[in-house]
């Protein structure tokens, strides 16, 4: 199999009949061979799903099939993508002063389990400079200072120069303008302590023991206008009990927090996310295809 002729496609619309049917059909008739498929309709929303790898012939070029595609979601009235399955997305990851997150995404783009290129690091503090630096990551710090609409400008401009295509929130403890999240909606992915719903503000771990909770957890999610109330990607949690002290619960709520976002990033970066409403659908998969 030549990896390097494997492309994604992506693609939802209303459901109707023969959407698989017209899609293979289109595919076979160009000798393209599918490799992976994955459907789903919402039989609430009436909408329909579908995520498809496929490998194409030597003497064909993407550009062919693209158009053919173009043609057929006119006729289904659907919004598709196509792309190379290996696709690199160009990030930026927003921080602020806990380093958990940003060291795992690091550390899993480095052991090729992420297939992103970090553009930078963008911090409203300067304590994870170090961090970026040990690894050469562009690092820039960009306090607020009373004028967080110009700090936004600032992220914006870096986002639309780099053409970025994802905007990870690794511990990034500001609240982002409803201007700035309209503008990049679902590519803005944030982790929160969501397990912890009766804890919020300072010190929710702390507020956690007070309270001896009996487990905890972390969420994945998409930002929208509601704090923490975005679509929800990848959620996990683990037990716990009253001999673990508040230090205990935050070292495994770090833990939770940097593989619940590891998770909800690789499934985002392989074409695996589809926004659905105030929901998503997930395509989970053992291969990378």
């Amino acid at each position: 199999m030549d990896r390097n002729r494997i492309y994604l496609l992506r693609l939802n619309c209303k459901d109707q009949i023969g959407i698989v049917s017209k899609i293979s059909t289109l595919l076979a008739n160009k000798d393209c061979n599918i490799i992976e498929s994955k459907q789903f309709t919402d039989q609430n929303t009436n909408s329909f799903f579908i995520r498809q790898s496929f490998q194409l012939p030597n003497e064909l070029n993407i550009e062919t099939i693209n158009k053919e595609f173009e043609d057929l979601s006119v006729i289904l009235n659907a919004t598709y993508e196509i792309r190379h399955i290996h696709k690199t997305l160009k990030t930026l990851i927003l921080v602020s002063k806990f380093e958990h997150c940003l060291i795992e995404l690091i550390n899993k783009v480095k052991s090729k389990n992420l297939n992103l290129s970090i553009e930078a690091v963008i911090s409203n503090h300067n304590e994870l400079r170090k961090i970026s630096s040990l690894e050469s990551i562009p690092f820039q710090y960009l306090p607020i200072n009373n004028d967080k609409l110009n700090q936004e400008k600032l992220i914006v401009k870096f986002i639309e120069e780099k053409k970025i295509d994802v905007i990870i929130l690794a511990r990034y403890m500001q609240i982002l303008s409803r201007n700035f999240v309209d503008r990049f909606y679902g590519k803005i992915i944030n982790i929160h302590h969501s397990f912890l719903p009766s804890f919020k503000g300072a010190k929710p771990y702390h507020q956690a023991f007070e309270r001896g909770v009996k487990i905890i957890g972390a969420t994945a999610h998409f930002v929208n206008q509601n704090l923490d109330e975005g679509p929800i990607i990848e959620q996990d949690v683990e037990k716990v009990d009253h001999e673990l002290s508040p230090s205990d619960l935050i070292a495994i709520g770090k833990d939770i927090e940097a593989r619940v976002l590891y998770k909800a990033i690789k499934n985002f970066s392989e074409g695996r996310v589809f926004l659905n409403g105030k929901k998503t659908i997930v395509f989970k998969g053992d291969k990378i295809l």
